[in-house]
């Protein structure tokens, strides 16, 4: 996939969830307001803080349209990570004000007011639009692999838990007349989004720090070289991301009488069985080196240690 082409369809996913969220924001503060209800009104602001989400995806999505450069000569494609970084944030930062908003309120004398039933008609409505908002954005963001949009489509996924609470605490509070119950729904609310918001975070932190946490893909790389059998020894593989590619870094030996010619063309037949192996590699780095070789070697995957380090079939 081209990374223009993926650029485009990010900017055409973030529209979408902006028009939606900014639906659902508007008629949920307000309807939150009318009705009396703190708990709808939370859940507005959420859904407020949605739209900044995907605006920040939608200027994202424009920026790895860009192409590398010597300043940035692996390109654009991070940018993604930062900006689902900077998500978790925004995120946090709407959840702690919801905290502190929901405990003022819970220790005042303004909790004797119970809300209307329009409080009920506008949550089961937020539940329906988040569901598909939420479908919409993981669909997109699996096939474009793209973390960014992944994290705002758990965003709606957890949107949904809160709607669900806020109807619930709705209900209990119609049942047993204690408005008390839609404030502490509140309270429950903004905490979940707290929790959110660390959990995008600690995802990120992943890939920034060259990270991956599915090491099968390891077995695929050896598997791969293991079609070629002059490649010998295969170690100090090592893997990052690169926005939604693979880079990927190793050592191989050779018989030492080869020529570089000779050498150079198994590395290539390396290269060629990984990119059939393992889809979305941005660039491949093989060092030749001749049967037998000792070096100090920094931390790298080989068979001998695939174990050893964690990686189990």
């Amino acid at each position: 996939m081209k990374e223009n082409s993926r650029g485009k369809k990010i900017v055409k996913a973030s529209w979408v969830a902006i028009i939606g969220n900014t639906l659902l924001a508007i008629l949920k503060i307000l309807i939150g307001l009318f009705s009396g209800s703190l708990a709808v009104l939370a859940d507005g602001i959420d859904s407020a803080s949605d739209i900044i989400t995907s605006l920040i995806t939608l200027v994202t999505g424009k920026i790895i349209d860009r192409e590398p450069n010597i300043k940035y000569p692996y390109g654009y494609s991070r940018a993604d990570t930062i900006a689902a970084k900077f998500l978790s944030f925004v995120i946090f930062f709407a959840g702690s004000q919801l905290t502190i908003n929901s405990v003022r309120r819970l220790f005042s004398a303004d909790t004797d007011e119970i809300p209307t039933i329009l409080a009920i008609y506008v949550t089961l409505f937020s539940i329906v639009g988040k569901f598909l908002l939420a479908r919409y954005l993981m669909k997109r963001g699996n096939k474009l692999n793209s973390l960014m949009l992944i994290a705002n489509g758990k965003n709606m996924q957890n949107d949904i838990l809160i709607s669900g609470s806020v109807l619930i605490g709705l209900g209990f509070t119609f049942f047993f007349k204690l408005p008390v119950l839609d404030v502490i729904t509140a309270l429950f609310v903004s905490l979940w989004i707290i929790k959110v918001s660390f959990d995008i975070f600690k995802k990120t932190n992943e890939e920034l720090m060259d990270g991956y946490s599915d090491p099968k893909i390891y077995r695929e790389i050896f598997k791969a070289i293991s079609e070629v059998p002059e490649a010998i020894n295969p170690h100090k593989v090592r893997l990052r991301k690169q926005g939604y590619m693979f880079v990927i870094e190793m050592d191989i030996e050779v018989k030492g009488s080869l020529s570089v010619e000779e050498g150079h063309d198994i590395a290539k037949k390396v290269e060629q069985k990984i990119k059939e192996q393992i889809k979305n590699i941005y660039d491949i780095n093989i060092h030749i080196e001749p049967v037998g070789n000792v070096e100090e070697e920094k931390f790298g995957v080989s068979m001998n240690n695939l174990d050893e380090v964690g990686f189990k079939p």
